[in-house]
């Protein structure tokens, strides 16, 4: 499989993988970056919605620089991947086991929609172009909001952050802060 990790732009945003699963995927979801205007996304027309997201994108290239990542397999769009520091995040403060600590970048969403691309190391090159990219930028650590017992989950399953040397710096029932020190 040739596999290709490309940051994330506005033009190719509209790249980012379809997850089967859900009405609305990544390239859509404004979850994290609005959430009071994230009532119902599936009553809202999807090209609000990317407006939406290109308007945070174009934002945060300006005041943080690149802030997410796509994987193409054999060409093909099938991961995808977001961060960028907690305050342009504001759902980040709505968690129990945050806040999120002030020297560390979120990854909000690390993601591999499709069953038959997870488990092939495609999430831990994602996850590694990521920490490469902030410690290129001189960032000290990195931390998301991963699931308990779920990996149908957009920012990724527990057990995968642990494999990948991350500690639970905050614990929750559902969704425990974790964090890497870089």
């Amino acid at each position: 499989m040739r596999i290709e990790i490309v940051n994330l732009t506005r033009e190719n945003l509209m790249d980012a993988p379809e997850w089967k699963t859900h009405p609305f995927s990544c390239k859509y979801c404004i979850y994290w970056e609005f959430p009071e205007e994230c009532i119902d996304s599936e009553m809202e027309r999807k090209e609000n919605l990317i407006q939406k997201k290109l308007k945070w994108l174009r934002n945060t290239n300006k005041i943080f620089g690149n802030c997410g990542k796509i994987v193409y397999a054999n060409g093909l769009p099938v991961g995808y991947a977001q961060y960028a520091p907690p305050g342009l995040f504001p759902r980040s403060n709505d968690y129990q086991s945050g806040p999120l600590s002030d020297d560390a970048v979120l990854i909000s969403c690390l993601f591999i929609p499709e069953k038959e691309f997870r488990s092939v190391g495609l999430g831990s090159q994602l996850l590694k172009s990521i920490i490469d990219d902030l410690r290129e930028r001189g960032i000290r650590a990195v931390e998301t909001f991963a699931r308990k017992g779920n990996p149908e989950n957009p920012s990724g399953p527990v057990t995968f952050y642990l494999k990948k040397g991350f500690k639970v710096f905050k614990d929750d029932k559902e969704f425990p802060l974790m964090r890497l020190d870089l």
